[in-house]
């Protein structure tokens, strides 16, 4: 079996479904050659003649631009750059008719030539197979070259196809009755069309070119054979005329049997299909440097009387067209722009030419009747039998009448392709493109406005979100001070019930202290010792600490900036008392140590003296201690203002009474070595030695007692440090007792 590739090197053809033969009309414009008009009085050259975006602008008014020189800038996807058709000065830019079923105003250039048509500095690329691919497409975007057979599609978009490419489909069929511009084109330029072929063929490296012409162009079909001989690689085949096989889908059909995928494209089946028009464009603008600033179009119609192919440039509106043809127009005159089957009536001549236009029309009322009412459909299914697409024309019909889009597009409406088939065989004369066409705008309407909803949508959660985050920092915000205000409160609680709780412990401390005097009262009386009542050092004491807690009533009334001074001035008097102390108990240290000397010294002559001398040092030592005790209590007393100051002067207080003791015994152990001649005077002076260590430990205690009642800020700590004072007392006596048996 033969491979689809050897098929079509042997001629091979296939039928697409449906199709019509409407008359072709085409011997009314195909007899004369292409004519070149004369200059129009000014151009009117919309920015945007092609799928896709409009370029921006690079000319003001007022400026002069000469023939050929760019007009505009491609600012987006799928955009083109337009240019000056001839030399001439910028009069204005402002909306005009588009070359529209709506005539809708679009942004649009308005030239005024100047007679002169001046090129500009052109740029030929004649060894354009140096140069990369990329620049070559690069030169057919700056070129603006869009599809010429009707869609305008961007040229450089196919051009630039990655798709694995197995046929370049080369479309010279022109199908549609009246026109001939791509007839006339093939036979007087079949060179320059082969040469812009060739450089598609650099470009995508197709494995053949097959450039399909119905069979009712003779002279063409012949011209491109001649032209393609040098090439093997180009196949011109010869097509069947049947209405409409230049549509692109059904060319593809016919040439190669491959079909098109629904919503898909050529390039999905390994195809890519060009007119014939746009291939010339390429040869102009990469072998001569001219971008497409005119085409060629077909004036004709029976109230034509030259009807011909001419050269119009860009912009040139129709009505100039016309009247170069020797235009007589008719009662109820229309003008179409395109062919009977799928153009457009004008709604004004002063419509300007673009790069799809390929034919004006302007047919007598006999040639082209007017349509009559649309009637019911009878259900004849003879638009089915003629659509290219094996859609439901009728179906799709009463969808779009009812407005049920989803139904539309289920039913495939975007697969249609406009021929106008289903209306010419409809024998109740419906115009059913009008009804498709209008469907897709609506649907392609409400796509746009689904897409700008859900744009708006996520513009608003986006905002909603913002306002959310700013609000919840807000109330963070808040909520910080508030805590902080919160925290301050507290604190100012706290220290207010701190000062009460100061002020509730100032009421008891004299209470305390007369309860500590009793206590230590009790405690000696108990104890039965010999000393001399000290119930007036008590009360002496008690007076001074009155005067101290007085005094520290009236410093608490001063000022807080004062306080620091005051604090100064304790420390300064406490270290002041404290280098008093020291000196005395190291002079009354000396005093001992020379007495000890001096008896032992003595002893050793006479036993007597040495038993005065012990006498006379306990004396003094006793006396010592005395003293230290006195001089502690006005340091107790001002200790009160600092608990922790009391408590460490109770101890350097306790430890100083425990030195004085120990320092006693070692005198009363040395005097009793020194003795040995008399052991009777020497035991009286160790039982004097541990009377006195028994006094001076009471002593500590009552001066442990008096500090802890001193210190009424923590009953505990006093509580514990009197009990351990008790208990150091109690351990000395213990010694002094097991040193006497």
């Amino acid at each position: 079996m033969e491979s689809l590739f050897e098929q079509i090197e042997r001629g091979t053809l296939w039928q697409f479904p449906g199709g019509i033969h409407p008359p072709e009309q085409k011997t009314l414009s195909n007899q004369a050659p292409i004519r070149q008009l004369p200059l129009p009085d000014k151009l009117v050259i919309p920015l945007k003649q092609h799928i896709g975006a409009n370029g921006q602008l690079l000319v003001h008014v007022g400026d002069h631009v000469l023939k050929g020189q760019a007009l505009t800038k491609p600012a987006g996807n799928w955009s083109l750059p337009i240019h000056a058709a001839t030399s001439g000065i910028i009069t204005a830019i402002e909306h005009r008719p588009s070359a529209h079923p709506s005539a809708l105003p679009e942004p649009s250039i308005v030239l005024e030539p100047d007679g002169q048509d001046t090129w500009c500095a052109l740029e030929p690329l004649a060894q354009y197979k140096d140069i990369s691919k990329q620049q070559l497409v690069d030169k057919i975007h700056d070129a603006g070259i869009a599809g010429m057979g009707g869609a305008g599609f961007p040229t450089y978009v196919k051009a630039s196809s990655q798709a694995e490419i197995d046929f370049f489909v080369v479309n010279g069929v022109e199908c549609e009755p009246y026109i001939t511009a791509d007839d006339m084109l093939m036979r007087e330029h079949a060179e320059q069309i082969v040469q812009g072929i060739e450089i598609m063929q650099h470009l995508l490296s197709p494995k053949y070119v097959l450039v399909g012409i119905e069979d009712n162009k003779p002279e063409a079909i012949a011209a491109m054979q001649k032209a393609s001989s040098h090439n093997d690689k180009i196949l011109v085949r010869s097509v069947p005329t049947k209405y409409p096989s230049g549509g692109e889908k059904q060319l593809i059909k016919v040439l190669t049997s491959r079909e098109v995928p629904s919503a898909g494209i050529p390039a999905d089946i390994g195809v890519l299909v060009q007119n014939v028009g746009t291939l010339f464009a390429i040869s102009d603008a990469v072998l001569r440097g001219k971008p497409l600033i005119e085409r060629v179009v077909t004036v004709t119609g029976n109230t034509i009387k030259q009807a011909q192919n001419v050269w119009a440039l860009m912009g040139t509106e129709i009505k100039h067209l016309l009247d170069s043809q020797g235009f007589e127009p008719v009662t109820a005159q229309r003008v179409i722009m395109g062919g009977p089957m799928m153009g457009f009536t004008l709604p004004t001549v002063r419509i300007p030419v673009v790069k799809t236009t390929n034919c004006i029309l302007a047919p007598d009322n006999q040639e082209l009747a007017e349509p009559n009412d649309e009637k019911a459909c009878i259900r004849c299914s003879a638009c089915a039998d003629a659509c290219p697409q094996t859609l439901l024309p009728q179906q799709l019909q009463w969808f779009a009448k009812g407005k049920e889009y989803q139904k539309l597009e289920e039913y495939n409406l975007f697969d249609c392709i406009e021929c106008g088939a289903c209306s010419y065989v409809c024998p109740s004369e419906i115009p059913l493109v009008q009804y498709y066409r209008v469907a897709k705008a609506e649907i392609r309407e409400q796509k746009l406005e689904q897409i700008k909803a859900e744009r708006a949508k996520e513009r608003f959660e986006a905002r909603k979100e913002r306002l959310e985050r700013e609000q919840e920092e807000r109330q963070n915000r808040h909520k910080r001070s508030a805590s902080r205000s919160t925290q301050s409160a507290q604190s100012k609680e706290k220290v207010a019930e701190a000062l009460e709780r100061v002020k509730s412990k100032k009421a008891p401390e004299k209470s305390a202290v007369e309860a500590a005097i009793a206590r230590a009262k009790a405690k000696k009386a108990a104890d039965g010792s010999l000393e001399p009542d000290n119930s007036a050092v008590a009360l002496e004491r008690a007076k001074r600490k009155e005067q101290a807690r007085q005094y520290k009533a009236e410093k608490a009334t001063d000022d807080s900036a004062d306080k620091p001074k005051d604090n100064k001035a304790a420390v300064a008097a406490a270290i002041a008392r404290a280098k008093a102390k020291k000196a005395a108990q190291q002079t009354a240290a000396d005093d001992v140590n020379s007495e000890q000397q001096a008896t032992q010294t003595d002893a050793s002559t006479d036993p007597r003296k040495a038993a005065v001398a012990a006498a006379i040092a306990r004396a003094k030592a006793k006396k010592a201690a005395q003293n230290a005790e006195q001089d502690e209590a006005p340091a107790e007393t001002e200790s009160i203002e600092d608990p922790r100051k009391a408590a460490v002067a109770a101890a350097i207080a306790r430890a100083k009474a425990k030195k004085v003791a120990k320092e006693t015994e070692q005198s009363d152990s040395s005097v009793s070595d020194s003795e040995p001649e008399d052991p009777r005077k020497a035991a009286v002076a160790a039982a004097i030695a541990r009377a006195k260590a028994k006094k001076a430990a009471k002593e500590t205690e009552q001066s442990d007692e008096t500090v802890a009642d001193s210190e009424p800020e923590d009953p505990r700590k006093a509580a514990v440090a009197a009990a351990i004072a008790r208990a150091k007392a109690k351990k000395a006596a213990k010694e002094a007792e097991q040193s006497d048996a």
